[in-house]
């Protein structure tokens, strides 16, 4: 079995991205705007931060009371959409129910939507960017692979799917209401998992010489993280697999920074 090791692929592509940086005649600036204090989010936006301090990119962080009105919100991402300063705009996911999520995304400038969720993006999605850009390091063929991509979200399954798609790989997406579902992911040659439900993925579901990519990552009571794939009984049978924590969640950190200065070079040159 061989690991898909997401902090090996992230430090080789760092690399190149903090040449990138170093290259502009500016600093990159990224907003991120955070409503309540949710401690995943709370975790994932730490993330970002340190690794904006890392590559040398500015971040502004706004973090808005959970009953902040959605008003509020638009005025702040039409004040950054003006701010010349700023290349890209990202909204910290879940937001609270008196926020629509789709009314607020779209309205983030296209160009500045580094996180991909906007219906007129110029960017892929981080986390399906992140994934492409992992299995390219590991020399990963997608084209002509039969791929099965289980879950449909808006946020991973669906930008997954269509990413492998234009790669030329032949993609099945399986839903909680699809039928034989552990036999469509036997059938793949590479089992992308984003369902969010931990350790759903037994041997059932994989074979002899698959890649099999996770993308779940759940906080057990007692703190430890697993995925959606069980890892320990899966792990034995296929030939690459994905550790969580430390695969998918680390390039698709990297792959929104990649988004980030792709932005500032495509507004330089504008």
């Amino acid at each position: 079995m061989i690991l898909l090791d997401g902090k090996i692929a992230r430090a080789h592509y760092s690399s190149l991205l903090e040449k990138r940086i170093k290259e502009l005649s500016f600093v990159p600036c990224l907003v991120i705007l955070q409503v309540g204090n949710r401690t995943d989010s709370n975790s994932y936006i730490k993330a970002k931060k340190s690794f904006a301090q890392k590559v040398g990119v500015k971040e502004i962080h706004i973090n808005f009371p959970e009953d902040v009105g959605q008003e509020e919100l638009i005025e702040a991402v039409k004040k950054y959409n003006q701010d010349e300063s700023v290349n890209g705009i990202i909204i910290q996911l879940p937001l609270p129910p008196q926020i629509n999520s789709e009314i607020v995304l779209n309205l983030i400038d296209p160009k500045k939507d580094i996180d991909g969720l906007n219906c007129a993006t110029k960017f892929l999605p981080a986390t399906a960017r992140g994934i492409r850009e992992l299995i390219k390091f590991y020399k990963i063929e997608l084209a002509g692979k039969k791929v099965t991509v289980l879950g449909r979200s808006k946020l991973v399954g669906e930008p997954v799917a269509e990413m492998c798609h234009e790669e030329g790989a032949l993609v099945t997406i399986c839903h909680s209401k699809t039928e034989n579902t552990p036999q469509k992911a036997q059938d793949a040659d590479i089992l992308i998992v984003a369902v969010g439900k931990p350790n759903l993925v037994g041997r059932e579901y994989v074979k002899e010489g698959q890649v099999v990519i996770d993308v779940g990552i759940t906080r057990h009571s007692e703190g430890q993280l697993v995925g959606d794939v069980n890892f320990n009984e899966v792990k034995d049978i296929v030939h690459m697999i994905t550790p969580v924590p430390g695969g998918v969640g680390q390039m698709t950190v990297l792959a929104l920074f990649e988004n980030l200065i792709d932005a500032c070079y495509s507004n330089k040159n504008n």
